[in-house]
């Protein structure tokens, strides 16, 4: 029995994967006829599931996540509130934790004498809140990098990303700008509230310092040496003075920079198989205070009062 195609009204088979039908397991076929509904960014629902947003195909996907996947002490999690850096934030991960088995990144090309005890990992990404994480994340010693945006630049870039998936489709349209920004404000976006997501992980790092690393896009930007160097000695692999004085800090951020990344052909013309997704749809301007020049003074002081709100009583700002 297939899903109700009600829910998919432009499937077609030249569609890309996010857009079309597909099998739901009975599982979710039970879990999601109680679950709350809003109308979805780009496929046409949302459902509310432990307090955060999904469209099905990602609810179709945590389901068995939460059940099966076995987390590995070595292993890093890269989370990320949606359009906050993520794709940034996996280069300079890889990068880091690589850097002795590839390429020396070094600016003068100079070889490394540094040496490492070479350990088993393996790097995963999700957007998943932390109520969502499987067992075997929460119970396992191993690493959490967290990174977060401002709500105004995640909204808008978020708005942009979910347009530019839209257009792949047959007659779905344009989202309205007023009409997403009254549903993020309300918490309902892709893996929202945002606040909630942000709030889920900003606790967890001071519970556990050791374990979660709590980072902002912004203070990224701002400073990236010092934030670089602080990702090294969470994740274990501190840059030795050598490694600083031959330049390997700086050449891993020339690596892992937007210019260089988004001019990489591979995402250019790339696709995300597992999904259909071009590479190049992640990419756009990577900058700070763009929303600026979308958002009107009323919306700008409207979403900075429901940021004051949310995160009233935490040392947290943006």
């Amino acid at each position: 029995m297939r899903q109700n195609k009600s829910l998919f009204p432009n499937t077609q088979s030249d569609l890309p994967k996010y857009l079309q039908e597909f099998d739901l397991t009975l599982e979710c076929k039970h879990l999601i006829s109680s679950l709350p509904t809003e109308r979805g960014w780009i496929t046409d629902r949302f459902y509310r599931y432990q307090g955060f947003w999904h469209s099905l195909r990602q609810i179709q996907a945590v389901l068995p996540c939460q059940h099966h996947f076995q987390a590995q002490d070595t292993d890093i999690l890269l989370v990320t509130t949606p359009k906050s850096g993520t794709t940034w934030l996996k280069a300079i991960v890889f990068a880091l934790m690589n850097r002795f088995r590839y390429n020396d990144y070094t600016d003068d090309n100079k070889s490394t004498t540094t040496l490492c005890s070479q350990r088993t990992l393996t790097i995963f990404g999700t957007h998943l809140p932390l109520v969502s994480l499987p067992d075997s994340v929460k119970n396992s010693p191993c690493k959490l990098v967290y990174l977060c945006r401002n709500p105004k630049d995640t909204f808008v870039s978020l708005w942009h990303f979910s347009n530019k998936l839209r257009s792949k489709g047959k007659d779905m349209g344009t989202l309205s700008l007023t009409d997403c920004f009254d549903q993020f404000t309300r918490g309902v976006s892709v893996y929202g509230p945002y606040w909630d997501h942000v709030l889920g992980y900003w606790k967890a790092s001071f519970e556990n310092p050791e374990r979660v690393l709590f980072l902002k896009y912004e203070e990224m930007k701002q400073q990236p040496k010092v934030e670089l160097m602080k990702l090294a000695r969470f994740l274990g692999r501190p840059f030795s003075l050598e490694e600083e004085t031959n330049g390997a800090v700086d050449g891993i951020l020339k690596l892992c920079s937007f210019e260089n990344l988004s001019n990489l052909e591979v995402n250019k013309t790339g696709q995300i198989s597992a999904t259909g997704f071009d590479y190049n749809t992640f990419y756009r301007q990577g900058k700070v205070g763009d929303a600026e020049n979308y958002l009107s003074p009323q919306m700008i002081e409207k979403l900075d009062q429901v940021t004051e709100e949310k995160f009233q009583g935490y040392v947290l700002k943006f």
